[in-house]
């Protein structure tokens, strides 16, 4: 796991140097079918990842710019890899640098390794079964495991919410938490940060009531559940108290749309 891990910190660092190639130049966007924007350094980090994975394993690639494979073929794959080649293409496009790189590896449903970088800031997190979860930054490596004394019942906790897709179902979600904290916190970011803001311990939940796609989540629902958090299925029976009547989000499925989800991080109980 750990020299994999190596080559998939090596492939998302090629492909950041892609979308800084673009990043600093006058963008051109295009629009898909589904109104999402789509920008030349997709396209970059899409091949550079795509070529590099080939090299280093037999495993099959499901990607958001390649996603046309059949459900027939794909429900075969024991191992594949999921990868967003740049998530959080409306932070690109903005500029301010909250736009990753996704790779994660998923076994039977569950995704088991995984990187997230952000060239802009120049942090990596990564993780995975057996090694736990990190992060690089400037060089440095912290392993994210640091154990905190938690309980749901705690004065303060922080919810991270989306930049772009702050709705009425989430904030009434946050406004449900004050049944179990006294305070709550909230910070926003882009991509799939808010994720591995809950492996880093900087954030406790993460309510995601809107729609995503699987390779939006893969490679940091790996980090986080390295470091010991859970992202769970949401319905409107979701109880706090009770998450293990609660499941956790699948992957490989049908419909590569996600359910509507919570994320919780690390040591929240």
């Amino acid at each position: 796991m750990k020299n994999l891990i190596d080559d998939l910190i090596k492939i998302a660092f090629e492909a950041g140097e892609e979308i800084m190639k673009v990043y600093d130049t006058p963008l051109q966007v295009e629009y898909k079918e589904d109104k999402s924007p789509l920008t030349e350094a997709d396209k970059r980090a899409h091949m550079v990842i795509y070529k590099r994975l080939q090299e280093i394993s037999s495993f099959p690639v499901l990607s958001e710019e390649g996603k046309d494979i059949s459900y027939n073929v794909r429900k075969k794959w024991e191992y594949f890899w999921m990868v967003d080649p740049l998530d959080g293409t409306k932070e690109f496009i903005k500029r301010n640098g909250e736009f990753t790189v996704n790779i994660a590896l998923i076994h039977k449903n569950r995704p088991v390794a995984g990187v997230v970088y952000a060239p802009v800031l120049d942090v990596m997190y990564y993780g995975g079964e057996e090694i736990g979860a990190f992060k690089l930054q400037n060089g440095s490596e912290i392993k994210l495991d640091g154990k905190k004394e938690r309980s749901v019942y705690k004065k303060s906790v922080t919810v991270v919410a989306s930049k772009s897709h702050l709705n009425k179902e989430t904030e009434e979600f946050i406004n449900q938490l004050k049944n179990y904290f006294d305070e709550i916190k909230t910070v926003s970011v882009g991509s799939s940060l808010k994720i591995c803001l809950l492996a880093e311990r900087k954030a406790d939940f993460y309510p995601r009531l809107a729609p995503t796609m699987e390779w939006d989540t893969a490679a940091a629902h790996a980090i986080l559940s390295a470091a010991g958090g859970k992202i769970y299925k949401y319905s409107e029976s979701f109880d706090l108290k009770k998450t293990d009547n609660f499941p956790e989000l699948e992957y490989n499925k049908e419909n590569l749309l996600n359910p509507y989800f919570v994320a919780i991080g690390p040591d929240v109980y």
